[in-house]
């Protein structure tokens, strides 16, 4: 493939490296790379504004004859400019000026300035705006004057990136070579990709200012269908070059899933099935199969993973099960050991607080091939571990793993050209729309079915005031013999203050409920002191659980009827959704009481009136979506999946049937294109980035 023109910073007038270090901070490596920095916003510099009309907070130009200019000596040096336009004074501050600046400000000459106006002790004020000296009433404003506001960072002022973009927007039509075809453009009524980029930076007229980083402005669409082509056309590439490689042919009778499903108390829906019949088509075809499996809280993905598991190790190959955290992968580990040890199936752990002797010999019988399932967190992927024959990755909930981490782990089954096999599971659903773009290296299969006995969890939305009535139903749910969780979400990113505020909590509840017991679980606590504390509550010694949100998936106390989440505003649509799904897991009636702490802004009133009326965990995935957008909802910024620069799934979702079309047509009437538009607009490297 042709590689695409580039070009170095250096060949920009005044780029010296400590400019080019600030450039990088905002993923500025290369000239062109300035010309897709766009704009947060623009600023109306087309109008003078009389003073005595402007309003504090605004941001305007106005002007006036300098009246006073003196440094002021109070707590900080100030030069202190008071200009006046007959219908009002402002006052102009600079804490930081040279001497030339101070001579250049004379009695009598016009300032022109551009900056926020803030109330001043004397009158409005503006301080360190943008201006210019004149020695009689300035000249018009230029009629296009919407001056662009860029993301910045210390060090890097407005003015110095504007004047470095339109250096690059000098170069753009060398720079920005048209990639899409003709016709495409014509269907679309698309501008070319110069045209667009010199809206963006530089809108004419009031109607591009205004629209042109809107959500149908054809400028910024013309950017968005391309981004979002050329990520699309980098998972189609990643996905071929999986295909190119080999992997075990997992083709056995499933005796083994055969004596699990007859131990069963119940029987596997038939969504489950679904998803097994296709995971097991994927792992008897000698390529690496790289499927997502999504599916709502509760709906039975761990028993789909055990069957490919099965399936695996009947074949004579191991399995490794990844979990995000310990408790997680604990649970797992209890799940396993129910359903697997019976039928002589041989499971270790490793987790990154086992004790060293514990450690080695779980090491070694990974080693040996005497550990035939392997479950834990990212201790799996260290270097000290070595597998016999690892063929099957499940990795839960994926976007909480890091693509190095996930990787590191794919590698230590590489036999020359032959990978193992990889299973993800999210209990983050999405809209398929969303899951064909996102994950178009993947083949997904959704769990839309909840196993029968699973009862709808009632959400109810209460002030921090009313606390003693949650009081009152704690107590009547623990008569009942039932059990209740507590949840203390994080307050501050301190680790230490989330635990005090939890520790402090199981201490006020003990002493405010007689005769209930109360047990605390955090991130803080050993492996083992935590696992006995779960272990009592699964036994029904304790009553009451106090925890973080070390909770938020994995475990399964079918008693538990009672779920408090305290400071629920705090969190999103998803994390409440699946901490609500630790309860509903039994025959019982069971409720989620979510405490608030009043005032509510907008979008947290948004989030707890949704969690109220919806229990589907698809509604709630697609509204978390809408208020937060994919790249927190799917945690694309754990992952090194590269954050979109112009695109918006949830806002574009309307584009991508074309995108899917047009890169169908691209790889085959202009392939020589296809590795230029995902040069273009993805960053990392393709085949790291959907590991």
């Amino acid at each position: 493939m042709t590689t695409p023109p580039t070009a170095a910073l250096d060949q920009l007038k005044g780029i010296g490296p400590r400019l080019k270090e600030k450039l990088e901070r905002l993923g500025i490596a290369r000239v062109e790379d300035l010309l897709f920095h766009l704009p947060m916003r623009y600023q109306d510099r087309t109008t003078v504004r009389d003073i005595g009309t402007v309003r504090v907070g605004s941001e305007v130009v106005v002007q006036g004859r300098i009246g006073e200019c003196r440094v002021n000596f109070g707590r900080r040096r100030s030069l202190l400019t008071v200009i006046d336009d007959d219908t009002g004074a402002l006052t102009v501050r600079l804490f930081h000026f040279s001497r030339a600046q101070q001579n250049g400000i004379e009695r009598g000459a016009w300032l022109r300035c551009f900056g926020e106006v803030r109330r001043g002790p004397r009158s409005i004020e503006m301080v360190h705006p943008e201006y210019s000296v004149f020695d009689e009433e300035p000249p018009p404003l230029d009629a296009g004057g919407y001056t662009p506001v860029y993301p910045a960072t210390a060090g890097l002022t407005q003015n110095r990136i504007r004047g470095l973009v339109d250096q690059a927007l000098a170069r753009v039509d060398e720079l920005a070579e048209e990639l899409l075809p003709e016709e495409l453009l014509r269907a679309n009524r698309f501008p070319t990709i110069a045209e667009a980029l010199r809206t963006l930076h530089h809108p004419g007229s009031a109607a591009d200012a205004g629209g042109a980083l809107a959500a149908d402005h054809p400028a910024r669409l013309r950017l968005a269908f391309e981004e979002l082509l050329a990520h699309h056309l980098a998972a189609r590439h990643s996905r071929r070059q999986r295909e190119s490689l080999a992997a075990p042919v997992i083709d056995v009778p499933g005796q083994l899933w055969n004596e699990l499903e007859s131990s069963l108390a119940f029987s596997p829906t038939a969504a489950q099935r679904r998803a097994i019949a296709e995971i097991r088509a994927d792992l008897a075809r000698g390529v690496p199969a790289y499927r997502l499996v999504q599916g709502d809280v509760g709906s039975g993905k761990t028993l789909v993973c055990a069957a490919a598991c099965l399936d695996v190790i009947e074949a004579g190959g191991q399995a490794a099960v990844m979990a995000p955290t310990e408790i997680l992968a604990e649970q797992h580990l209890v799940n396993f050991l129910n359903w697997l040890q019976p039928l002589g199936i041989h499971v270790a752990t490793l987790l990154g607080r086992q004790g060293a002797r514990e450690r080695r010999a779980a090491i070694e019988s990974v080693r040996a091939g005497v550990a035939q399932l392997v479950i834990g967190t990212h201790a799996l992927f260290q270097e000290s571990v070595e597998f016999h024959r690892l063929a099957l990755i499940v990795v839960d909930e994926q976007h909480r793993f890091g693509v190095m981490q996930r990787f590191a782990l794919r590698e230590k089954g590489r036999r020359g050209t032959s990978v193992p096999h990889q299973v993800t599971l999210t209990a983050t659903p999405i809209p398929r729309s969303l899951a064909m773009s996102l994950y178009a290296e993947m083949d997904v299969t959704t769990i839309d079915e909840l196993p029968p006995g699973r009862t709808p969890v009632d959400t109810v939305v209460l002030p921090e005031a009313r606390r003693d009535e949650v009081l009152a139903r704690i107590r009547d749910a623990c008569a009942r013999g039932e059990q209740v969780y507590w949840v203390c979400p994080v307050i501050d990113e301190s680790e230490t203050l989330e635990v005090q505020a939890a520790t402090d909590t199981a201490e006020a509840l003990g002493a405010a409920l007689d005769h209930v017991g109360v047990g605390l679980v955090h991130g803080r606590m050993k492996t083992a002191e935590k696992e006995t504390v779960m272990q009592r509550f699964r036994d029904g010694e304790i009553a009451l659980l106090v925890a973080t949100t070390v909770i938020e998936v994995g475990v399964d106390v079918p008693n538990a009827s009672l779920m408090v989440i305290e400071n629920a505003e705090r969190l999103g649509l998803s994390q409440l959704h699946q901490l609500r799904g630790r309860v509903g897991r039994g025959a019982r009636r069971s409720y989620c009481v979510l405490l608030y702490r009043a005032p509510l802004g907008e979008i947290a009133r948004e989030r707890l009136a949704i969690m109220k009326r919806s229990n589907d965990g698809f509604e709630i995935a697609r509204k978390d979506l809408e208020l937060r957008g994919p790249g927190e909802l799917l945690g694309t910024r754990q992952t090194g999946m590269q954050r979109m620069m112009v695109a918006d799934l949830m806002r574009d979702q309307s584009l991508l049937p074309a995108v899917r079309r047009a890169a169908g047509d691209i790889v085959e009437q202009h392939p020589d294109r296809a590795g230029r538009i995902v040069r273009r607009w993805v960053r990392t490297e393709t085949e790291l980035a959907h590991v």
